[in-house]
């Protein structure tokens, strides 16, 4: 199993209700297909450097997830099939991005304490 990344984000026209449902859907394909997950953050409504569909500012989602390799592919079809979802990246994850990650989810979780 591939450690992995993926950022992506939801149109800001979106209800609360419609965001949850989204995230929850995208996890759920992940966890229903084998994937274990890491970590998953909400970074909220951020403005973007430049406009994507007309929108200047999106709602902004990560997850971090161990998954086989042939599972992104699929992944990524269902985030191009959802009209909710206006840019998305997945990247594999080196073991020196891993442990940054781990570095990062640790000051996260020292802050907010």
């Amino acid at each position: 199993m591939n450690h992995y990344e993926s950022v992506f984000i939801l149109n800001p026209v979106l209800s609360e209700q419609q965001i949850k449902e989204t995230v929850s859907k995208f996890e759920n394909y992940l966890t229903s297909n084998g994937a274990e997950m890491v970590s998953k953050e909400d970074w909220g409504l951020k403005k973007m450097a430049y406009e994507i569909q007309h929108k200047k500012s999106g709602f902004y989602h990560l997850f971090e997830f161990k998954a086989p390799g042939e599972l992104i592919a699929g992944y990524e079809t269902e985030f191009r099939r959802d009209e909710r979802v206006m840019r998305f990246l997945t990247v594999a994850l080196d073991k020196h991005a891993v442990s940054w990650a781990e570095r990062r989810r640790e000051k996260l979780k020292a802050k907010s304490n």
